[in-house]
C-alpha cells in the first residue's frame, strides 16, 4: 500500500457533482485531486438528455423545488447560492452557449453532451486540481470523527463494477476534506454502481433504501406490447394504489415492448415504485381525451354518430384515435367493429365513453436501474448540513448529487440540483477547521 502527498480537498467522483466541487475548490485556492474510478470524468454526462445534456430549467425557484417531492426544501440553501442563472453564466463564461426549449429546459446550443464533458473537464485542469483516473474509491479514513484522506485501488473497472481489478495497486491519499459525489446506482456502465452509499454508510451514515426513478414501468398483459411505438401527447395519466388516485400528470407518454414510458410515465414512476414497494396493486388510468368533460365527450359522440351515421364504428373510430389503438378499443368496448353509427346504442356509447376515459393497465414492475435516469434514496438528507452539503456526523465530509436522497422530474432539475450542491459542498470545503 503506497502513502501520498496530501492534499486539502479529495472528491470523489468525477460527475456533475463532482466536476464543479473540484473546480470550485480548487479555484478557491485549496490543493484539490479528483478521484474517478472510470477511465475518464463525466461518462454519465454523455448520455444525459438523450446526449444533448438537459443542463438546468429555467423555473423560477418557487416553481423549481417543487419538482422534488420532499426535498424541495432542503435544496434551497444551494440554489439560493447557484442556481439555474449562475449556471448558465458559467457556462457562457467557458464559451458554451445555451437554448431553451420547451417547457423551460435549457441545452448547450450545440446539442452535444460531450461539449459539456470537454468544458468542464478542461475547466477544473485550469482551476489546478489534480485528476486522478482509474482510482476507486475502497474506504473513507476517519479519527476521531473527522476524515482524514480515502484509500483507493487503482485500475479500471470491470463493467462498471464498483472494485477494481485484482491485484491493482492500493494508494492512500491524505486529506483535510473529502467529498463523495459518486452518483446513484443508474447507468450502472458509466461507474453509477451505489459506491457512495457503500461509503457513507461505512462511517455511520443511514442511507434510505435506494429504488430506480425516471424510470419506464412494465405491464401485465400483452395491451401495451400490441401498441409498441405509439406515442401520444396530452393526456392524463392519473395512478390507483389498491384503488385509491395516489397521483396524477399530464403530458406525452410512450408504449414500449414490456409497457409504458415517455415525460408523464418518468415523473410518475417515483411514486409508482414506492407503492409497488409497498406491495400494492398499482393501475394507470389513461385519459385519451383530458379536454373534454363527460357532457363534451357525450355531446361530441352523439354528433358524430348523427352526422355519418351510416359510417362503419371502426370507420368512425378513426376521427377519435390513432390507428393503432383502435383494434384495442374494439376488443375493450366490445362493440361490433361492423356496426353503423346510427345503431349504437346508448349503453354501448357509455361504455364506449368509460374506455376513453379511463383505459386501464396494471403496473407490475419498473425497469431495472440500468434503465432508469435517477436514483431515489440515498444519504439521508437529516444527517447533512444543508447550508454547506457536509456531514453532520463526520467532521470534514461532504455530500453532493445524485448519492444523497434527492431525486427530482425530467426537464433539468436533477443536474441542477447536482452543479449546485457540487458547487456549495467545493466552496465549504475549504473552510473546514
Amino acid at each position: 500500500m503506497k502513502d501520498t502527498k496530501k492534499y486539502q480537498v479529495i472528491v470523489i467522483g468525477g460527475g456533475a457533482a463532482g466536476l464543479m466541487a473540484a473546480g470550485q475548490a480548487a479555484g478557491q485556492g485549496a490543493k484539490t485531486l479528483l478521484l474517478e474510478k472510470m477511465n475518464r470524468p463525466g461518462l454519465k454526462l454523455h448520455i444525459t438528455g438523450k446526449g444533448r445534456c438537459n443542463l438546468t430549467n429555467i423555473a423560477p425557484l418557487f416553481k423549481f423545488i417543487t419538482h422534488f417531492r420532499d426535498e424541495g426544501q432542503f435544496l434551497r440553501q444551494a440554489f439560493s447560492q447557484f442556481f439555474s442563472v449562475e449556471l448558465i453564466a458559467f457556462f457562457k463564461k467557458q464559451g458554451i452557449d445555451t437554448i431553451t426549449e420547451r417547457g423551460g429546459r435549457v441545452f448547450p446550443a450545440s446539442g452535444q453532451a460531450q461539449d459539456i464533458v470537454k468544458t468542464l473537464t478542461h475547466w477544473v485542469n485550469k482551476q489546478g486540481a489534480d485528476i486522478q483516473t482509474r482510482s476507486a474509491a475502497q474506504s473513507l479514513l476517519v479519527e476521531n470523527g473527522r476524515v482524514i484522506g480515502v484509500q483507493t485501488s487503482n485500475g479500471l473497472p470491470q463493467k462498471g463494477k464498483a472494485l477494481a481489478r485484482p491485484g491493482a495497486e492500493e494508494w492512500i491519499y491524505r486529506a483535510d476534506a473529502v467529498i463523495v459525489t459518486t452518483g446513484g446506482s443508474s447507468y450502472p456502465a458509466t461507474g453509477s454502481t451505489g459506491d457512495g452509499f457503500r461509503l457513507a454508510e461505512s462511517v455511520g451514515h443511514n442511507i434510505i433504501p435506494i429504488r430506480p426513478a425516471l424510470v419506464p414501468l412494465e405491464t401485465a398483459g400483452g395491451t401495451a406490447s400490441s401498441l409498441q411505438g405509439l406515442s401520444l401527447r396530452n393526456v392524463k395519466v392519473r395512478v390507483y394504489s389498491d384503488n385509491r388516485k395516489c397521483a396524477e400528470a399530464f403530458g406525452e407518454m410512450l408504449f414500449t415492448h414490456f409497457g409504458v414510458s415517455g415525460p408523464v410515465v418518468l415523473y410518475l414512476s417515483g411514486q409508482i415504485v414506492d407503492e409497488l414497494n409497498l406491495d400494492r396493486k398499482v393501475f394507470l388510468s389513461i385519459d385519451f381525451k383530458p379536454a373534454l368533460d363527460e357532457g363534451k365527450l357525450e355531446a361530441r359522440l352523439l354528433r358524430d354518430f348523427d352526422s355519418h351515421g351510416k359510417q362503419r364504428f371502426r370507420s368512425l373510430l378513426k376521427r377519435l384515435l390513432p390507428k393503432k389503438l383502435i383494434p384495442v378499443c374494439l376488443d375493450l368496448t366490445g362493440i361490433p367493429a361492423d356496426k353503423e353509427g346510427h345503431q349504437i346504442t346508448a349503453q354501448e356509447r357509455k361504455r364506449l365513453k368509460k374506455w376513453l376515459k379511463d383505459f386501464r393497465l396494471e403496473v407490475t414492475r419498473a425497469r431495472p436501474f440500468s434503465e432508469a435516469i435517477v436514483t431515489a434514496g440515498g444519504v439521508d438528507k437529516k444527517e447533512i448540513d444543508p447550508r454547506t452539503m457536509a456531514s453532520r456526523l463526520v467532521k470534514g465530509l461532504y455530500f453532493a448529487g445524485e448519492v444523497l436522497d434527492i431525486d427530482g422530474s425530467t426537464g433539468g432539475y436533477n443536474l441542477q440540483a447536482a452543479f449546485s450542491t457540487g458547487w456549495l459542498a467545493g466552496r465549504s470545503a475549504i473552510r473546514i477547521k
